[in-house]
């Protein structure tokens, strides 16, 4: 027997013996319905194919159920793994969560803010671009909706949940000193607004370790490509004048990979064990971190908090009247150091 079809939510309505007001409470929350109510309306659909068209109802509402996510590339895993929880937040407080990419370019950045205003998002979580954003473009999705920042702070004072990077540096550096040979740091291209604060953090940790900082600033044009720069940044060190130390810190995960692809090249064996040249670790527990050759020592960030509190903050904003709206606007969060062979 085929199902029937109906052209609107009206005719829906009529046909499930249910108000057109109460149909819109069941598809935005079943809950919110009687269960006699949701018994009817749920046989209803079994016997049709009406799927309610979710997207004009969120329009026409003065504030939809929508939230923006705007992140500079879905090709780093932290990123993905952060992105996926936020979505998985917004899903259970009944938001429909609505991903974009600026895939690390302005324009596409600006594009991206056009795109979620015209879709009348209620709220965005935005991990900007940074130096390279084009200010106009978030200072008008500011103007026109709630906006929460995470991993990188906007160029003006915004809601921001973010790592501890004074901490988490200033931890994994003590680690180092005090284990073996104190680290070299090898910077990356500063992409984002506190991409200073590692090195800076490493520079006061060695002082106070009573050891003289010496900072490795990446020799190529600013990308994204960390592995890459990583791997041309080690081998440029090896050809040149030979490394300044035996134990490496890198910036991040995805440079150390580079970094340590370039030594094994080269004939050196990396390790905290006897025998070994030279140490490498990183920064942020990529999730190959462990699979590496061999498993890379690092700093996991709390990426489960920082999604968690970055929805927490957004829907504060949103609503007006809460108490948590006047609670502080920057979430810091401490990383953990995570041990492994590499050094």
């Amino acid at each position: 027997m085929a199902k029937k079809t109906y052209r609107s939510m009206d005719d829906f309505a009529a046909a499930s013996g249910v108000s057109r007001p109460t149909l819109s409470k069941y598809f935005d929350d079943p809950t919110q319905v009687k269960e006699i109510t949701r018994k009817r309306i749920e046989a209803a659909l079994k016997k049709s194919n009406f799927e309610p068209n979710l997207f004009a109802r969120h329009l026409n509402r003065k504030r939809t159920k929508n939230i923006g996510i705007l992140v500079p590339t879905m090709s780093d895993p932290f990123y993905v793994q952060v992105v996926s929880l936020i979505e998985l937040e917004l899903r259970a407080r009944g938001y429909w969560p609505v991903q974009l990419s600026s895939h690390q370019r302005p324009e596409l950045e600006e594009e991206a803010v056009r795109t979620l205003l015209s879709l009348k998002v209620a709220g965005a979580i935005v991990a900007p671009l940074g130096a390279h954003s084009r200010r106009s473009a978030l200072e008008r999705l500011r103007d026109a909706i709630p906006v929460v920042c995470f991993d990188g702070p906007a160029i003006y004072d915004l809601p921001f949940v973010g790592n501890d990077n004074q901490q988490s540096v200033a931890a994994i550096v003590t680690y180092l000193c005090r284990s073996g040979e104190p680290p070299v740091f090898l910077d990356i291209p500063h992409l984002v607004e506190n991409a200073g604060e590692r090195p800076d953090s490493y520079r006061a940790t060695m002082i106070a370790e009573g050891h003289a900082p010496i900072v490795i600033d990446c020799d190529a044009p600013p990308s994204w490509e960390f592995e890459r720069l990583g791997f041309e940044q080690m081998q440029r060190l090896l050809k040149r004048d030979g490394l300044p130390g035996k134990t490496l810190l890198c910036a991040n995960d995805r440079f150390a990979f580079g970094a340590m692809a370039a030594a094994f090249a080269a004939g050196l064996k990396i390790g905290r064990a006897e025998g070994c040249d030279l140490r490498i670790a990183g920064h942020d527990d990529h999730p190959l971190s462990r699979y590496a050759c061999p498993s890379l020592t690092t700093m996991a960030q709390n990426a489960p908090e920082m999604a968690a509190r970055s929805v927490e903050l957004l829907l504060a904003r949103l609503d007006e009247e809460s108490d948590a709206a006047t609670e502080t606007q920057k979430v810091i969060l401490e990383a953990t150091l995570v041990m492994r062979d590499s050094a």
